[in-house]
């Protein structure tokens, strides 16, 4: 499978930042594709020739290109521009009435390491003639910031926010000033959804949108350097229940100030279905909390009676019933803890570990391990796994080693298949097998019921019990 990553390392000669730069450039490089209405095609040298390392498609034209091409060699007819641009540094451009290529050199730290080739088909009724001239000006000053290493932008942010603006949302043509020379229809309409209906040409964007912000408006630090466009950076605008996401593209030319160009979007429904999102949440954190505390109390008033038992008996039922509560309770505590509905379950079972061998010991010593890892495992499988592992270590202990002895637990998870295994250095567990108690019959049930897995018990080859439980985690 070619990527551009086993491209650029297996087939070029390409230092570690160089190719480095060429991911950045790729990983922003849908706007000069769109600004375009190009195809483009990433170019490297190999020792196959000029091999296409990456390609992508404009989302606000037809594609010419319908097969993907990455991994090929370019055909013979671009080599001349390609030879062309990473010998010269310049902007090529080859055009008919029909198709229009450009081979961009991409430059970075005194070399020209690579060639962007955009091929776009013509169109002259496609645009008015006045976004036309924006999309064309917007689109050169990118080029020449590719060839000057200008672009892509270091000071970006690392991660852009789910519903990060892109030109078909919205485009907006700024001047050194911050003043709009163009607004694309989609720009206009974001920005009468948050008040500003005067005409945006020739005013300064950022003064119109604070003349229209109340005080009830979320507004972020970086607004005013993003409305500038002095900046690569995002922001947002929420005002009258609408929220505007801004992204802004400056446009330099040997580092000084051409102007910006300003991608908006609404993202008012994201922002919205995030906000549910984070509500619902919270709210099922906050009910594993109640549910941990209440299972406390109960286990609390289960230690308490336990205390005033007279009969033996009766004091072991209601110490293993606590036991059993408690255990239920550290997986409540967990997932109030986290957002998702899956623990790490190598964090929640130390505790459960502790807490068997603890509360069976008796004037003895036994010791405990663990081994392996269980992985994560959704919430309803970890209650039902906490309970079977606490129910047959609290077995070994009591049963399997009354003098004291050893108690290793492992777990190797391969996929969705998890085996435990918990063996003790005991007696063993005789001719009889596990026995038909409670918690045997609790233990078969859950494995069977709840993890839809298969528990086996049999005698250790050097003494003791081996329990091993097969199931499988979705």
């Amino acid at each position: 499978m070619s990527t551009l990553t086993n491209i650029l390392q297996q087939r070029t000669a390409l230092a570690f930042d160089q190719r480095e730069w060429l991911h950045m450039l790729t990983g922003d490089w849908q706007i000069l594709a769109d600004i375009l209405f190009a195809d483009l095609f990433l170019v490297a040298t190999t020792a196959d020739g000029p091999v296409i390392a990456a390609q992508t498609r404009p989302a606000t034209a037809t594609t010419l290109y319908e097969s993907d091409a990455v991994g090929t060699v370019v055909e013979r007819i671009y080599l001349k521009g390609f030879e062309e641009a990473l010998a010269t540094g310049e902007v090529i451009t080859w055009g008919d009435d029909e198709v229009e290529t450009t081979f961009i050199p991409v430059f970075y730290r005194g070399h020209n390491i690579a060639v962007v080739i955009a091929v776009n088909a013509l169109f002259p009724d496609r645009l008015l003639s006045h976004a036309q001239h924006n999309y064309d000006s917007i689109a050169q000053d990118l080029a020449r910031m590719i060839t000057t290493g200008e672009f892509p932008y270091s000071e970006a942010p690392s991660g852009y926010r789910h519903g990060t603006p892109r030109v078909s949302d919205g485009v907006i043509h700024l001047n050194e000033d911050g003043v709009v020379l163009f607004a694309s229809p989609n720009a206009i309409s974001h920005f009468r959804r948050i008040g500003v209906d005067e005409p945006l040409h020739d005013r300064i964007l950022a003064e119109l949108v604070t003349e229209k912000i109340d005080d009830y408006s979320a507004v972020d630090e970086s607004l005013p350097v993003v409305l500038m466009g002095r900046a690569a950076w995002m922001a947002e605008l929420e005002s009258h229940s609408v929220t505007v996401s801004m992204r802004a593209v400056p446009l330099r030319r040997d580092g000084e100030r051409l102007g910006a160009m300003l991608l908006c979007r609404d993202v008012s429904e994201l922002r919205r279905q995030e906000k549910e999102l984070i509500t619902k949440d919270a709210t099922i954190r906050e009910i594993h909390h109640r549910v941990k505390n209440n299972l406390q109390t109960v286990s609390a008033l289960l230690r308490l009676q336990a205390r005033r038992a007279s009969s033996e008996e009766t004091r072991a039922a209601l110490e293993t019933a606590q036991r059993r509560v408690s255990t239920i309770a550290l997986v409540h505590q967990q997932l109030s803890q986290t957002i998702n509905e899956v623990v790490d379950f190598d964090e929640l079972f130390i505790p459960v570990l502790k807490m068997a061998v603890d509360i069976a010991v008796n004037d003895v010593v036994v010791t405990s391990s663990f081994t392996g890892s269980f992985g994560f495992v959704r919430a309803e499988a970890a209650a039902a796994l906490s309970v079977v592992l606490n129910e047959i270590i609290s077995n070994a202990v009591e049963h399997g080693l009354p003098h004291g002895g050893h108690v290793n637990v492992d777990a190797l998870r391969d996929g969705y298949e998890l085996i435990v295994t918990v063996h003790d250095d005991g007696v063993g567990i005789g001719e009889n097998g596990p026995g038909s108690g409670l918690g045997t019959q609790i233990v078969k049930t859950m494995v069977s019921s709840e993890l839809h897995g298969r528990i086996t018990w049999e005698n250790g080859e050097d003494g003791g019990t081996v329990v091993t439980i097969t199931m499988q985690m979705n």
